[in-house]
């Protein structure tokens, strides 16, 4: 092999493991001199807004590799650059940047048609909640997988105080730009299949408003509040990883998962902005669109 070429849909959300296959693939074709030449493609929640913690080293695993936090508002050509700089600065690498793409763009925004990237992104609007509704991966609350708007939809069939579940993210202030909608809904297949659950559609009102990934962690704290003693964070494995918790494995460490036992939502924003601000300084060199 001389060149290995990447053209993958990533969908801007560190858990989606297509850029952590182009992570392994730049690691190898470094050792063994291979060139790597990766077609960018848009990211479908835009290139603008950043979210969630960084991913501590002890936790690194295939969903993720780097440390980069939930919503990283990079292209996948712009991660290479980033995986390069980091990681693997011997690798033959070259980018070919898109014409037309600006920072500001959602998917809608191109005219591109949406051609699902995996079989639970269905739509653009799973994409864009998924960076918050992923961690509902580890917890006993299905994320929709099983029904036809999986990440939009989400609930359990322990759920009964809904109203009080919202008012509680309302006074988080976890519901700017997004309305929830109650529903009853029957996976056909994953986490609770075939038994009614009781939960929400999230409809989006304003993209640039809405904080998917604060969004998640304050229904996960509602949940945690309202209905403690059915509530549970579910046990290993997750994604090849044995001996840690699927949640932090997804979080990237425990202390959000001890922060939301304590009720701490306010400190978790804190946090939150301190690893956004750094994050946004280090990945300025990388940045290929205005």
């Amino acid at each position: 092999i001389d060149t290995i070429i990447i053209d993958l849909q990533d969908v801007g959300t560190r858990v989606y493991t297509y850029i952590w296959t182009m992570f392994l693939a730049m690691k190898e074709a470094e050792k063994k001199g291979i060139e790597i030449i990766v077609l960018d493609r848009p990211n479908p929640v835009g290139g603008e807004k950043v979210e969630g913690h960084i991913i501590l080293r002890d936790y690194f695993s295939f969903v993720g590799m780097a440390p980069i936090p939930m919503r990283h508002g990079l292209t996948i050509g712009e991660l290479a650059l980033y995986f390069k700089g980091a990681f693997f600065p011997s690798l033959s690498l070259k980018v070919i940047k898109m014409e037309g793409w600006k920072r500001w763009m959602y998917f809608d925004d191109t005219n591109l048609p949406w051609v699902m990237p995996s079989p639970n992104m269905p739509t653009l609007d799973a994409a864009i909640v998924y960076s918050g509704q992923v961690m509902l991966e580890g917890a006993n609350i299905s994320e929709g997988r099983g029904t036809t708007r999986p990440f939009e939809i989400f609930g359990a069939p322990y759920l009964n105080a809904l109203d009080e579940i919202a008012a509680q993210m309302k006074k988080d202030g976890a519901l700017s730009g997004v309305r929830l909608r109650k529903l009853q809904f029957e996976p056909v297949f994953n986490k609770w299949a075939g038994i009614t659950c009781r939960g929400f559609q999230a409809h989006i009102l304003n993209r640039q408003n809405f904080c998917p990934y604060f969004f998640t962690l304050s229904f996960i704290a509602s949940v945690m509040r309202v209905e403690g003693e059915n509530f549970s964070f579910i046990p290993p494995p997750y994604e090849y990883v044995y001996d840690k918790l699927p949640f932090d494995v997804i979080a990237g460490s425990k202390s959000v998962r001890d922060a939301l036992r304590e009720g701490a939502i306010e400190e978790l924003y804190i946090s939150m902005r301190s690893d956004i601000n750094s994050f946004n300084e280090e990945r300025k060199a990388y940045l290929l669109y205005p």
